[in-house]
Formats: C-alpha cells, structure tokens, sequence
C-alpha cells in the first residue's frame, strides 16, 4: 500500500483496541498467570513521565520508541520482556497550580495522567499498562513511607539545622540556580540564609561503595567520570587550630597539603560557622562582623565561590587562632568565599601556594610565606609546586611535596592536633520540605521520647486535606495548619505528642519505582522477595546521565 493511502486514523486505533483488550504486552513473573519459565527475561526502563498540565512534549516519544524498538525486538527473540510505565506526580508545578486556582493537587494530578495515558496509548508503545504506577497514590507511597522508617531504624535518616536559601517573599527554601544578585529568580523578593531544621539522608555513609561500584557498572566514561567528581574524594589530614586564650575552642579545617602547614599567615571561617557567633564577645569590632555576615547572608553559595568575583572578608580583631606545626599565632578572618557545607567550615590559609589566599592576603596586607621553592610569590602564588621543594618548613626542609604530605601527617598525629583523613564533596540529601504535595514523613515528635516513627501498621500515614496550599508566612508546610492532624499521641509512651509537618521531595517516590513495577499489587510488601529476584536488575535504562 502506497504510504499517501495508509489510514491511520482506522488501522492504529484497530491494533491499539486489540493490544488493550487482549493484554498483548503484559509480562508474567513467578507465580504469576501464563509465566513461561523457559524464556529469559529482559527489563527495559524509562524514566518515567511527570504529568504536566501540558502533555507530553518532544523529548517524551524521542526516548520511549527508542526503548520500545528494544523491547519488540526482544521479544521477537524469545525473551520474556517487561516495559513497563508509571507517574512520577509529585511535584511544584501541580502545587503551584493548586496555590493559583485553588483546586486540589490530586484532582489535577488525575485529569492529567489521564491525558498522559491516552497519549501514550495513541502512539503506540508497547508498555505493560497492567503494571502501571503512582507515586500520589497512598498504596503507593505507603511503601516509600516504609523506606524512609527503614532509613531511620538503620541510622541512615537524621534530622540536622542547615543553612539554606530562603526567599522573604515567596517563604520557601531555593535552590543556588534560583538565586540571583541575592534576589529570588520566581518573584524578585530579596533572599537571605537562614538555618533550618531539616531530615537528612545520610547518603555519605556510601560515599566509598558509590566510588568502587562505578567499576562494575557499563557506562560510558564521561558519565563515571561525572559520578567521580561529585562524590569528590580527598584524602588529607585534619588539623585542629586552638583558639588563643580560649582552652575549650579550636578551628578544625581539612587539608589536602599538610605539607604546607608550615606556610599558614590566617585562618578564615564561613560566615555561618558556630564559632563566629562564639566568639563575639571577644571581637573588639563584633558590629562590623555581625553586618558582614548578614551581607554575606543575602548571597547564594554560588555567587561566594565565584572563582573571578572580588574576594571580600573582615578580620575578627582580638581572636588569634595558634599554629600548632609553626608555633605561631595568626588572624582569624570571616570571608563569604568559605561555604559552611563543605569541609569543615574552616580553612587555613597558605597565600603562597594558593591563587585566591594570595589575592585575599594582598588584598588586606596579610603575610604571604615561601614554603614550596620554585615560583616567586611576590608576583603570584606558586601553584605548580609538584616538583618544587620544602623550605622555611622545619622539619620537612628538602623535601619533595608528596614525600612532606606523608611526614607531615605523621607529625600531626603524633604530636596530637591532628589525623589523617579522607573526606568527600558529596553531601547528605536534603529530604524533607515544606510543602504540602508530597509523601507525609511518617514521625512524631514526643517531648519525653524525641522523634518515634509512626507504627509500619499505620502506614500509609495519608496526606489530610487542606483549605490552602501555601506555605505558612513563617516557612511551615500547609500541613502545620491542621491541628487536630499535628496533634497526636506518641506511638511509644502515648504521651500527646506532634506529626512531622514536612513532607518528602518529588525524588522520594521515584528512587524506586523500579522495583515496584516488579509487584505492583503487592499489599504486604514492597514487592515480593522472588518477583525482585527474576525482574532485576534493569538490563536497559534510558533517561537522564546523570
């Protein structure tokens, strides 16, 4: 048949009725009706679809007929293929909508998938519609509730004040990208830092395994590559600066070159750093610090580590940190280029040897010392120093860097002010926030036994309605507001005791999908032992590289 006869609008929604009412791309697992044992299976995976109000766009069938080609042609080939699709429909947009006109985010949530669906159904794609998901639907996120008691039951779920961005007038929490010359990106208001109150998932405990376990995967190596520079691995020593004339207080920084212990002329803390605040009342200009970090407060952390921005800073007059390698006293300084979230908050500073130390101790007429021969330190600092030497170092005099960095960490432990330590950029995930669309955290707050998990009987703990989805004017979730909601029993003493009012990021329920589509139905378990055995792992996934 010529193309310019072919009748689509007849022959595609034929074969589309047929492929619907005779299940042709349902998967059987173990156990389940028409499972054919003798067939090797095949997992294909697709990032799968946030259901916008829009619809879908480009991108959507550009990587599903990619992996539906995989998944026809595999089954051609004899294998038991699962192609399945779901909802990944938590989320600001719906929210935001929900704020706008008032309606119910389940409702619009609703209406959308089933636009998504008919238009997914429309193009054809061989999917396992029988296998479908949600991560709005409470028998859904029952389970990604379960998750999150299983990470606090296994220490792996804390709750710890950080600093984040906060918009005065929207009152939310903003990423670094929606900060902009200290003005919210969204609505113009201004944007400072403040500390919150935040769950944690202690991610960092993997830090290592995620490293090793990048050699035993099949990616591409730009994308390893990738994986390695955000979990940033460093190995160093930590050191300890005791605080002069202050017995119980000392700077601990991180340092990748002990070997240029020696060479430290200040130290400088974040300007949200406990000690700052500590040590007010023995700074003899603590109004010009306090305006300092208020200033730096109104910045996001990219604009302060912006490598070719001035680098700008105020000296804590009276607070004198000891160098415990050169037996000197230095400066301690406060400058917004040192963030709190990395390291330790603290730094020590070796201008000689360090492009923005040297400008920073130019800039404010500090010391500037040789302790790696090779360049010349009055024009620049020297920083291709691998094969330079030790100088005006003591005991590491004549020494090769990489042979000081080894000697120099036996010194510091040693001698007590120090160990040697490996640290990691990546951080611990931010996983709660204070809206109202997303997965109720499942804990209690008692006064008499802190954080108790709601009983796994209980779950799922259900998202309560509400006559506004706003965010509280003091930063609160829309859930804060319900009292006879907030207001519980502890599961443990039976005390009165208060609901958790954060709920969880879009990414709680999609980190696992996965392994629902496994046993999607299952009521007494996330998926069963045997279904996750046969179905996994994935043997194809397309979405994002990162």
């Amino acid at each position: 048949m010529p193309a310019s006869q072919y009748d689509f609008a007849t022959i595609e929604p034929k074969w589309q009725r047929f492929w619907e009412e005779n299940q042709t791309f349902r998967a059987a697992g173990p156990g389940e009706e028409g499972f054919d044992p003798s067939k090797p299976k095949y997992y294909v995976l697709i990032e799968f679809p946030y259901p916008s109000g829009e619809g879908l766009h480009v991108g959507h069938p550009r990587s599903y007929t990619a992996l539906d080609v995989v998944a026809r042609k595999r089954r051609m080939e004899g294998f038991n293929v699962l192609y399945p699709i779901g909802w990944d429909a938590f989320g600001l947009p719906t929210e935001n909508y929900a704020i706008k006109t008032g309606r119910h985010p389940r409702d619009v949530t609703r209406e959308n998938v089933v636009n998504y669906r008919r238009q997914l159904q429309r193009l054809g794609f061989s999917f396992d519609w029988s296998r479908e998901v949600n991560t709005t639907d409470p028998d859904y996120y029952r389970w990604t509730q379960w998750i999150f008691l299983k990470l606090w039951e296994n220490g792996l779920a804390y709750k710890a004040e950080i600093p984040i961005n906060w918009c005065t007038s929207c009152k939310v929490g903003l990423a670094n990208e929606e900060v902009v010359g200290g003005q919210c990106e969204r609505c113009g208001g201004e944007v400072v830092r403040r500390m919150r109150s935040q769950w944690m998932l202690r991610i960092t405990e993997y830090a290592e395994r995620l490293l090793n376990d990048l050699n035993t995967v099949d990616f591409l190596e730009k994308i390893k590559m990738q994986q390695r520079n955000w979990i940033g691995r460093s190995t160093g020593a930590e050191v300890e600066f005791p605080i002069v004339g202050v017995s119980d207080r000392s700077m601990r920084v991180f340092t990748t070159r002990p070997d240029t212990l020696f060479g430290v002329t200040y130290m400088v803390l974040a300007p949200e750093h406990a000690l700052v605040g500590e040590l007010m009342d023995r700074c003899e200009n603590a109004d010009e610090v306090r305006a300092y970090v208020e200033a730096a407060g109104r910045k996001s952390d990219f604009e302060r580590t912006e490598v070719a921005k001035e680098v700008t800073g105020v000296e804590m007059k009276g607070v004198r940190a000891f160098n415990p390698a050169a037996k000197t006293e230095v400066p301690v300084w406060v400058a917004d280029y040192v963030l709190i979230s990395y390291g330790t908050g603290a730094i020590m500073a070796v201008p000689g040897h360090d492009e923005r130390d040297w400008r920073f101790a130019r800039k404010y007429d500090l010391p500037i010392v040789e302790v790696i021969s090779g360049g010349n330190i009055e024009e620049a600092a020297f920083v291709e120093i691998e094969d330079g030497m030790l100088v005006n170092s003591g005991p590491l005099d004549g020494l090769r860097p990489d042979q000081a960095i080894v000697k120099m960490t036996e010194i510091v432990e040693s001698e007590g002010y120090g160990k040697a330590s490996v640290q990691y950029r990546l951080r611990d995930w931010v996983f709660s926030r204070q809206k109202y669309w997303g997965e109720p955290i499942p804990m209690v707050n008692c006064p008499a036994c802190g954080w108790v998990p709601v009983p796994e009987e209980e779950l799922p703990l259900v998202l309560p309605e509400v006559e506004r989805y706003q965010t509280t004017g003091t930063g609160e979730s829309p859930l804060s507001l319900i009292e006879d909601w907030v207001k519980t029993r502890c599961p443990k003493c039976d005390g009165p005791a208060t609901r958790e009012t954060d709920t969880m990021p879009n990414w709680a329920g999609s980190s696992w999908y996965f392994l629902r589509y496994c046993d999607p139905a299952n009521d007494a378990a996330l998926a069963d032992r045997e279904a996750l055995d046969y179905w996994t792992p994935v043997d194809w996934y397309n979405g994002g590289m990162e």
